[in-house]
């Protein structure tokens, strides 16, 4: 009896660990930063082909006025190679029509920023009060939408909370959420589990980077290259987040395929460290 005990508790304690998302495998990451800053100047044809080379299958879609022409060619060519568009920066009308007739549903990525002065309280209805008309957009497409940490009272983690659950009481926002980057995140680092903690209800994708001691021109490492990602990172993975992980590129001086596998060799290392895994390399 004791036997068949101890076997039935093995079995569901190894299903368990099996069935366990693994939030930093392949299929879970999302490239990023990798149009406009691109040393290469790739088009979506050759873009899609470098991120199918990476074994990366998802892409957060960053733009400048010059890719305009080419949204349609870029959902194309991803689909093409079972790639997803899976968000897409800011806002423009031109991709509403694309969205519809090829189906896909990108994440939208925004900024939130706060009227100068006034209370705290104002300031969150003063972001909310801008925030609505795309707000009301992504509800009408069935998109969700991702309130993006970019340094200022907008940036702050306990801000984003503030918005996010206004949104949601008042304005049906519960496809509203937070886009939280390290890179944008220095400041935090010191209370980066307790805001990560706040944060965890709304957040729709964590972006990675190596965190140096003091930013200035390090504002932008590959991971492992930093002294505060490692810990970062295990709070992540200690908290139960179970969303997307974004991968930087960020870096216009390189290569984005250089870029993106310098962090893709810099988080296995990470990973394989904290689980006592050998480490296989990404090069080719």
């Amino acid at each position: 009896m004791l036997l068949r005990l101890a076997a039935t508790l093995l079995v569901l304690i190894t299903s368990g660990c099996a069935s366990a998302p693994d939030i930093f495998a392949k299929p879970n990451l999302v490239a990023w930063c990798i149009v406009p800053f691109d040393a290469k100047k790739r088009g979506p044809a050759e873009r899609a082909q470098m991120v199918k080379r990476l074994g990366l299958r998802r892409v957060a879609y960053d733009w400048r006025a010059e890719h305009v022409a080419s949204f349609e060619d870029e959902i194309v060519r991803y689909k093409k190679h079972g790639i997803e568009f899976f968000a897409f920066w800011s806002w423009h009308d031109a991709i509403e029509s694309l969205i519809r007739k090829h189906g896909i549903t990108p994440q939208v990525w925004l900024t939130c920023r706060a009227p100068k002065g006034g209370s705290r309280e104002a300031k969150i209805e003063g972001a909310v009060e801008t925030l609505l008309p795309l707000v009301e957009k992504t509800r009408a497409l069935g998109l969700q939408l991702g309130l993006y940490n970019h340094g200022g009272w907008g940036g702050e983690p306990a801000n984003l909370v503030a918005v996010c659950e206004h949104l949601r009481e008042h304005h049906e926002g519960d496809h509203v959420g937070i886009v939280y980057n390290f890179h944008h995140g220095h400041a935090h680092v010191a209370r980066f589990a307790e805001s990560f903690r706040a944060m965890l209800p709304y957040l729709l994708c964590v972006n990675l980077n190596g965190m140096a001691q003091s930013p200035g021109p390090n504002k932008i490492l590959p991971i492992g290259d930093g002294v505060h990602e490692r810990q970062m990172i295990q709070v992540v993975r200690d908290s139960g987040y179970a969303g997307p992980i974004g991968i930087l590129d960020h870096r216009p001086a390189l290569d984005s395929e250089v870029a993106l596998r310098a962090n893709l060799e810099g988080l296995e290392r990470i990973v394989n460290q904290r689980d006592r895994r050998p480490f296989v390399g990404t090069r080719r």
